[in-house]
This record gives structure tokens, C-alpha cells and sequence, in this order.
């Protein structure tokens, strides 16, 4: 394609191992575990699961638990399975035990391969996915101490994103407590934004395109204009695609007057795989990335180009560890908007735009099959059984494949299972239906769900989908008002039900349920200038601008819904959420006026963002600057029927008795101060590649202003995480089962050090205060 020493991948392809992404350990539960691979060429996998003796020693003598499962074939050469092994004879896997699994490859025509044969080639041997000298990778299930369970959350993790990318830093925890399941981490919760379908490098982009057509073994062809059969990924080049995302397509990730955040944005099947592929394995890299040289470019655009060049330099460096880390801990997903497009869903107007035409039908539906096979697949596997939606989805893929693209039938059979709304024949717009007061989109009723509740001794989780179940007002006038993130049918399936479920199995003494955690993609509750920003950019009709919409507390009512159904049900709750490139802690009081009592229920919402996105903005908050504007404590008092909420400026104002109607209930958030950051470990081996040079001559003052900006003091923020963090989430319990508190370990690498990683402890009181039932006044 280019005069210049980067190889195709076409050229490579033979020399590569079989798996080209993965081992992943996906859902892990006591009956079975289920680990997800994609591999260059046909096979049926086998998984063996076995104990160990401390993680050290493989009983190998034993398999006691096995799976089999075949390949899908998505292209020529790009085959995933998500396997899953089911315990042999009853008894299930127990907590405190370290268990390894291997993975078995038969092939057509060529020996069978273990799973470390599988790892190299003669031309990539270095791919250690274990903490141990036997090389198999390990883990654990949740203790049933919950005292001493450990989640690990994050979001957004974009591969040119600024700043060092934070996940490896998991890869040192990990390997720090290989033999300890109790101090291990037991599940990682990749909360949103997995990849950028949008905001793509264009380096990248040239990569991801040659992937794609490669392993698929067949070019797409988009329909971008009359005659789409002549328009094929390679014919719209990196960084010049802004133009036809918008036009062509609808999306408007280039709408704030940044159309550079479009330029690359991704749209074919194979992009959205390579891109996968990409981000989650060193495997598929190039030897040399693209330079602005490599192409000609000149002037701005080679500035820009070299610029993200240096930033992938930095995430591929890493890649390694984090490939460890989805071997070695159980990960479960949900997507936000760029695991799509930004803006996926935000409004009806972004519907009725972007589902409305060819190109941008065709780009939602080729990023939610590529989220299917890459993350959905493995954590709803049940889902994908014989018979089930997602068998026959994998069964239509590989005709689609088979057709090299061009089974229109099968593309719509497709569409439907990935639940996409069908057009009206008349207008060719997407199609709604009412949901009582507000639309969704049409969805076909086989469709495939994407939220999930995972149970485990001790506790629940509920994965929320607020993507596809959104409610939109009913008038034509308002198609860019904010949405109900859940509409009410939403709210019965994936809060109500999942709850009642519980509620249920505890009855019959089948569960017991102390701690409940909801994965919510959007938060809550934001920066109170966020909330004002985007309450103006409203009124301004600029929703675009700030995903005015994506946050829960931007829909009053919706919110208001949300908290009634929670503590309905619930005296706690645990909100693990990601998006907005900082990552906090806040604490939240709720009181429910009852007849002569007031009931007392306590939430915590831990937020981590970005694992590697941060920007100017996120990190100006991070500081002692952010100190001039401090967040408030807000009180807010609200009403069951309708379910609304108004906010209160004086605390003298909160008694139920003095409104009309009387107050149903009542809420406070008070954010966690920031403490003093804690050191994990200086001079890290992998961090030193990339310190930071000093300038030299007339460039003196940007040392100057380089050192002032590392200064640690200043660093110190009060309030939030702004640089690229994770978070690290453990519990403490009393002897009576009550939650007392929720500790959120935030892990990031500091300015003033740029070679150690350093941790921000954030501890949230959930003990209910003394006036938790009492008379009203």
C-alpha cells in the first residue's frame, strides 16, 4: 500500500502463532468457567480446568472440570470461540483454592497444539500469560469471607489516549499476590468504552484496515454511496473520513467542532475485529508502526500523526501485561458509547440520524456484532448454547462470512438477533414503540440481551444495559431531550426482576445476600459544574457537546425512579461506574419518610476513569486547582408519584412535613476527600522506557514549567483521580454480616515520579447514623 519498511499483515500472516488475542478468563462461577480465544485458523477447543497446590503444583492427574466447543468462523482467518467447562461429577470449585487451566487445539490436517504451543511461533516465542514457573495461567473464585473480597474496576482505554496506560499497573498487583486467593484480585469489571470505534489514530486505523481485510480474507462493501460494491474499507483513508462519518453516516463524534475526533472513525467488520485484536494483544502489532514519513505526510497532519505514533508506541510497549492479566482474572463487560460510536443512542434525534442511513446502520451493526464475539459471548455464555439467540447468530455469522458479506437475508436475520430496530418501509427510518410514556426501539424478541446479574455467596451484581433500553419523550419536538437511561420496561428486567430473584432464592435458603453491587457505565452523580455545563449546554439545544443525556442525574425523574427501586429493595448499594475520565468516591444518604419513622438506606458511588484517556480538563481537576471550587454537600427531596426530584439549598428545608404533597423520601451526597498518595513501588522496570527527556536551549522554559507541573504538592488534588487510574474496591464487614464501610483503591503513576506507581485510598462510611428510624416531627 505504502513505499515503506511497514509489512501487511497478508505478509506476516504464516509466521504468527495460533492465538492471535487471548487466553481470556471470562465468566468464572463454581459449576463452570468459561474462557474466551481467537485464533488464525479453524479448530476444536478443548478447556481443563485443575486444582493446584498453592498455585505452585498442577494435579494433572485430575481434570474436574472440561468444555469442548468449535471455532466460529468470522473470516478466512479469524476464528473465536468462548468455551465453556463444566465441573465433572458435584463438587463445584471452591473459594480459596488456586486453579490452572489449559486449552487444547485440534486442528485440520496438522498436529494438535497445547496451549503453549499455541502462545508462540517461530517467529514470536515471548508470550507469558502465567505468574508461575509451570506457565499455565491461574485464578480464583470470590471468598466467601467477603471481608476479604477484591474488584478491580475501570473504563475507557484508548489506545493513543495521553498518559500511561493503567491496566498493566493490574499485572504487578496480580503478580505480587499469584499465591494468595484470598489477596488476589477475584474479578475485573471493564465498564465501558473497551474500545474507541470513533476516536480512532489514524496510524491505527491503517493497521486495523489491513487486519481486517486480511483475516477476513474479503473486503467489505459499505454502503456509502449508490454504488456501494466500489466502496471498500481501504478506499476511505485514515484522517479523512470525518466528512463522510457525518454525512454518509449520521454519527457525531466530529459535531463539537472537533472533526478530528472522526477522522479515523472505524466502519467495517473487520476494523471493528482489528481494533479488538488491537487493543487487547501484542500479537497482530507490526514490527514498525506508520510514521507521517513512512506516508508523506506534511506539515500539521505529520505533526498529528507522529504524535499518536509516540502515545501507541507507549500502549503496545505494555500489551504483554495486560494479556496476562484477562488470562489470570475472571473479566466481565458491558459497553458504553465508543465501544460503538460516541453518542451511541444518546437521544432519539441521534437514532432517527444515524440508524436512518445506509453507512451508519451498517457501522452500529458491525460494532455490536464485533462486541457480541469479543466481549457479550463471554459474559452471558448460557446465551449461546444450541439453540439459543446467540448460537444462531454464530451460525448466521459464519454464512455471512461464507457469502464474503453480500447475504443480504442473513445480514437483516443478523441485525434482529443483535436487537437493531427494523426500518419503516415507508420513511426508512428506524422504527419505535411506546413503552408507557416514552418510546424504545423496536427490537425483534429472540434479540440477545446485553445486561446480566451474576450471584455469588454473599453477594449480587447487576450489570446494567443503559445503551439499547433507553426511553425517549413521546413528542417530536423534544427528539433531543434528555432520555430515561432505563425505560420502565428496562427497569422491570434489569433492576426489578433481578432483585425480586434474590429476594426469592434467599426465601428458599438458596442465597444469602449481604452486599449488592450495580455496574452502572454512566454515573449517578457528577462534578457540580459538570451538571451545570450541561443543564446550559441543554437549554442551548448543543447536546453533542457534553453527552448531554448519558448521566443519570441529568433526567430527574429517571433518577428518582432509579433510587426507589433500589432501596425498595435494598439498605445498601454499591455503584462501580466509569466515563468521565476521573475516578472518585462519593457517599450518599437516602430517607424514606414512612408512616411515624423515617427509614435510613446508604449508597456508594466508586467511580474509575479513564484506564488511559485522560485530557487536559481531567487533569487541571486532579490538582490543588480544583480545590478553589470544591464540591458541596446537595440535598435533594422528592416524591414516588410521579417520581421527581427537586433540589434544596438550606437544611432547615428538609422535613417532610413542610412540603405539600408531604415528602416520599429524601437524599444527600457528600463526596470523599481525596487522602495523600500512597507509593506501591519506585523505579518500575517497564515504566523507565518512557521517561521524559529534558529540553534543551531556548526550550529551558519548558523544563521550568515541566517541573512546576510535576511538583507533587501540586498533585495532591483533594477530590478526584484525573490522571489514568484504576480502581481497587474491598469491603469491610462486621460479625453480623452489615457492610461498615467500602474502601476504593485508586492506582495511578504520578508526575512527580514518573517510573513508580502510587495508590489514593478512598474510604466511604456506610454505617447508618442514629436517626436511621425515628419519629417525624
Amino acid at each position: 500500500m505504502f513505499d515503506m519498511a511497514w509489512i501487511s499483515l497478508n505478509h506476516r500472516l504464516e509466521q504468527l502463532p495460533l492465538i492471535l488475542a487471548g487466553p481470556m478468563l471470562r465468566r468464572t462461577e463454581p459449576e463452570a468457567v468459561t474462557v474466551w480465544v481467537a485464533l488464525r485458523s479453524p479448530a476444536k477447543v478443548t478447556l481443563n480446568i485443575y486444582r493446584t497446590q498453592q498455585g505452585e503444583i498442577i494435579e494433572t492427574e485430575e481434570i474436574i472440570a472440561q468444555g469442548k466447543r468449535s471455532t466460529v468462523e468470522v473470516g478466512q482467518h479469524l476464528h473465536i470461540v468462548a468455551v465453556t467447562a463444566k465441573i465433572i461429577g458435584n463438587n463445584p470449585l471452591q473459594s480459596g483454592q488456586i486453579y490452572a487451566y489449559d486449552l487444547n487445539f485440534d486442528l485440520d490436517r496438522v498436529p494438535a497444539q497445547n496451549l503453549q504451543q499455541a502462545l508462540q511461533s517461530s517467529s514470536y516465542s515471548s508470550a507469558s500469560i502465567s505468574y508461575f514457573s509451570h506457565e499455565l495461567p491461574t485464578f480464583v473464585l470470590p471468598p466467601s469471607d467477603l471481608n476479604k473480597l477484591h474488584i478491580v474496576h475501570g473504563s475507557c482505554r484508548k489506545p493513543q489516549g495521553e498518559g500511561q496506560d493503567a491496566l498493566p499497573i493490574l499485572d504487578d498487583l496480580l503478580e505480587k499476590e499469584a499465591i494468595d486467593p484470598n489477596n488476589r484480585v477475584h474479578q475485573l469489571f471493564l465498564t465501558g468504552d473497551q474500545i474507541y470505534g470513533d476516536d480512532v489514530a489514524d496510524s491505527l486505523l491503517m493497521i486495523a484496515t489491513d487486519i481486517g481485510d486480511t483475516l477476513l480474507g474479503w473486503e467489505e462493501a459499505l454502503p456509502h454511496s449508490h454504488n456501494p460494491d466500489k466502496v471498500k474499507p481501504k478506499h476511505l483513508k485514515p484522517g479523512q473520513r470525518s466528512q463522510i462519518a457525518d454525512e454518509k453516516g449520521g454519527l457525531t463524534a466530529g459535531l463539537r467542532r472537533q472533526p478530528e475526533r472522526a477522522k479515523s472513525h472505524l466502519f467495517s467488520l473487520g476494523e471493528f475485529c482489528g481494533m479488538y485484536l488491537l487493543t487487547w494483544s501484542p500479537v497482530l502489532w507490526p514490527e514498525k508502526i506508520p510514521t507521517a514519513k513512512d506516508i508523506n505526510k506534511k506539515g500539521k497532519q505529520a505533526k498529528n500523526w507522529d504524535k499518536e505514533v509516540k502515545e501507541l508506541r507507549k500502549f503496545f510497549h505494555t500489551l504483554g501485561k495486560v494479556r496476562r492479566v484477562f488470562a489470570n482474572v475472571a473479566t466481565y463487560t458491558i459497553f458504553d458509547d465508543h465501544d460503538i460510536s460516541d453518542d451511541w443512542y444518546l437521544n432519539q434525534e441521534w437514532c432517527l440520524r444515524v440508524l436512518g442511513k445506509p453507512l451508519g446502520k451498517r457501522t452500529v451493526e458491525n460494532g455490536l456484532l464485533a462486541y457480541t464475539l469479543f466481549q457479550g459471548w463471554g459474559n452471558t455464555p448460557e446465551q449461546f448454547e444450541p439453540e439459543k439467540t446467540g448460537e444462531k447468530l454464530l451460525l448466521a455469522l459464519q454464512t455471512l462470512a461464507h457469502s464474503r458479506g453480500n447475504d443480504l437475508s442473513v445480514r437483516q436475520a443478523i441485525a434482529d438477533y443483535l436487537g437493531l430496530p427494523p426500518l419503516d418501509p415507508v420513511t426508512a427510518l428506524p422504527s419505535f414503540k411506546r413503552d408507557g410514556e416514552v418510546l424504545i426501539l423496536e427490537r425483534d424478541p429472540q434479540a440477545l440481551t446485553w445486561h446480566y446479574t451474576l450471584r455469588f455467596k454473599g453477594y449480587e451484581i447487576l450489570v446494567l444495559d443503559t445503551r439499547t433500553w433507553r426511553g425517549y419523550p413521546t413528542t417530536k419536538k423534544t427528539t433531543t431531550s434528555p432520555p430515561m437511561l432505563l425505560s420502565p420496561t428496562a427497569f422491570e428486567r434489569q433492576i426489578k426482576q433481578p432483585l425480586d430473584q434474590t429476594d426469592e432464592l434467599c426465601k428458599q435458603g438458596l442465597a444469602q445476600i449481604d452486599l449488592t453491587i450495580l455496574i452502572a457505565p454512566t454515573n449517578l452523580i457528577s462534578l457540580k459544574l459538570i451538571d451545570k455545563i450541561q443543564h446550559w449546554n441543554l437549554r442551548q439545544k448543543q447536546v453533542y457537546n457534553n453527552d448531554v443525556g448519558d448521566s443519570w442525574n441529568v433526567h430527574k425523574s429517571a433518577l428518582a425512579k432509579l433510587l426507589n427501586a433500589l432501596f425498595r429493595r435494598r439498605e445498601q448499594v454499591i455503584v462501580l461506574s466509569g466515563d468521565i475520565h476521573y475516578g472518585s468516591a462519593i457517599r450518599c444518604q437516602y430517607w424514606q419518610y414512612l408512616d411515624q419513622r423515617i427509614d435510613t438506606k446508604m449508597m456508594a458511588q466508586l467511580t474509575a476513569s479513564a484506564f488511559c484517556n485522560s485530557e487536559v480538563k481531567t487533569r487541571l481537576v486532579h490538582t490543588k486547582l480544583k480545590s478553589l471550587l470544591p464540591e458541596p454537600t446537595r440535598q435533594w427531596v422528592g416524591w414516588l408519584d410521579p417520581p421527581t426530584m427537586i433540589e434544596i439549598t438550606k437544611t432547615q428545608e428538609l422535613k417532610a412535613n413542610q412540603w405539600q404533597p408531604p415528602l416520599d423520601w429524601s437524599y444527600q451526597i457528600e463526596w470523599i476527600k481525596r487522602p495523600p498518595a500512597i507509593t506501591l513501588r519506585h523505579d518500575v522496570p517497564w515504566l523507565k522506557t518512557y521517561w521524559q527527556p529534558k529540553f534543551k536551549g531556548w526550550n529551558h522554559i519548558k523544563n521550568c514549567f515541566l517541573k512546576l507541573w510535576r511538583n507533587r504538592w501540586l498533585h495532591e488534588g483533594e477530590e478526584v483521580v484525573g490522571l489514568n487510574n484504576f480502581g481497587l474496591v474491598t469491603f469491610n464487614f462486621s460479625e453480623d454480616n452489615t457492610l461498615n464501610s467500602v474502601t476504593q483503591d485508586l492506582y495511578w503513576c504520578p508526575p512527580w515520579e514518573l517510573t513508580s506507581i502510587v495508590y489514593s485510598r478512598y474510604s466511604v462510611n456506610l454505617n447508618q447514623p442514629e436517626n436511621c428510624r425515628k419519629t417525624t416531627d
